[in-house]
């Protein structure tokens, strides 16, 4: 039987990976197509250093060509919106003095990891603020005010304010924890989302009632069946109506209405609409794509005053995800905004 023989080339041009020879003079001698996408075409033959460049992945290679056996290095690839970034593998082949490079894009671990830093940073700084107004009362009630009746009394109810802002946010960061563990699980109970506007409504009658806020309900006549959570689906609208009277101003309404759409492009078959409508100062434009976002707001000191967490709309995005819905956001400056859920709708099939 023949044998064919097989070149380092064709080692390497089968490789799934971006993936690079250097040989001992230091020399680019084979990359693939995926490398050449990577890196650029016309490297055969060039000295390494003018395609990696990075100073931690040429030092990797300097190491590995000495002698000093695998190594690890990581490699940052600018462009698209945040770049890439790749975990670089780097092998001698036997005793022929090649390195083999071979470059795995990491960049969704990377970005997970950064996340999650971010996370406990925020998180972090949010709790140190209300405890360290806490620390300062206590300290002071222990001292120059121990006698004082009227700071006492000021200062317990800050307390009292600072302890609910921190329960506030431990409980929102447990929401958070529950729906992000439930949102690969698709919910299978039929209701009607008029009934779970219905029950939000009257909750939010008080809060709404202490602002001058009106509610204007318009939930039509016609069923808006949805397979859905409704304790879920009851935390989305009260977060999205609760914002609009918060937001929105008082002396001012609030519109919620209900709309049927027999097909719905982003569902592909029939939805239901439910729009929250305020008609305060609005939202800049820069801030709708990152409303989203775990603690981020458009007014940080009047959100706090609020009450707000800034975890509100980050549950809200991850009940929709769970429900297979979305959440559009619409708003000009000084004339409001709207937040609009679509919801695929429950059909015969279902």
């Amino acid at each position: 039987m023949a044998t064919t023989a097989v070149t380092l080339a064709d080692v390497v041009a089968a490789l799934p990976l971006p993936s690079v020879a250097i040989n001992a003079e230091e020399r680019i001698t084979v990359l693939n197509t995926p490398a050449e996408d990577l890196l650029g075409k016309g490297l055969i033959g060039r000295h390494f250093v003018t395609a990696l460049r990075q100073p931690a992945l040429v030092n990797a290679v300097e190491r590995c060509l000495s002698g000093e056996g695998p190594c690890q290095a990581r490699f940052n690839s600018i462009g698209g919106e945040h770049g890439t970034t790749y975990d670089v593998s780097l092998r001698p082949l036997g005793d022929h003095g090649i390195v083999l490079l071979s470059f795995n894009d990491v960049t969704e671990m990377a970005q997970a990891g950064q996340m999650r830093r971010d996370f406990v940073a925020n998180v972090s700084h949010e709790l140190r603020t209300p405890l360290t107004a806490l620390i300062g009362f206590i300290e002071t009630l222990q001292g120059p005010a121990r006698d004082d009746t009227a700071a006492r009394e000021r200062f317990l109810g800050i307390m009292a304010q600072e302890a609910e802002r921190m329960n506030r946010l431990v409980g929102e960061l447990l929401s958070l924890s529950r729906v992000e563990a439930e949102e690969r699980v698709r919910p299978e109970a039929p209701l009607d989302v008029r009934d779970v506007l219905g029950g939000t409504l009257r909750n939010l009658g008080p809060l709404a009632a202490d602002s001058n806020v009106t509610l204007v309900p318009q939930l039509g006549e016609e069923p808006a069946h949805v397979l859905g959570d409704a304790d879920q689906l009851m935390q989305v609208f009260t977060n999205l109506i609760e914002n609009a009277i918060k937001y929105g101003g008082r002396d001012s309404s609030v519109e919620i209405s209900t709309e049927i759409a027999s097909y719905d492009p982003a569902m592909r078959g029939p939805a239901v609409h439910v729009s929250v409508r305020d008609h305060g100062p609005g939202i800049d434009a820069i801030h709708l794509p990152r409303l989203t976002e775990r603690f981020y707001r458009v007014d940080s000191h009047r959100s706090r005053a609020l009450g707000g967490t800034g975890l509100g709309l980050a549950i809200v995005k991850h009940i929709m995800n769970r429900h297979r819905g979305r959440l559009k956001i619409t708003s000009t400056s000084g004339q409001g905004a709207e937040f609009r859920v679509i919801l695929p709708m429950k059909t015969e099939s279902d």
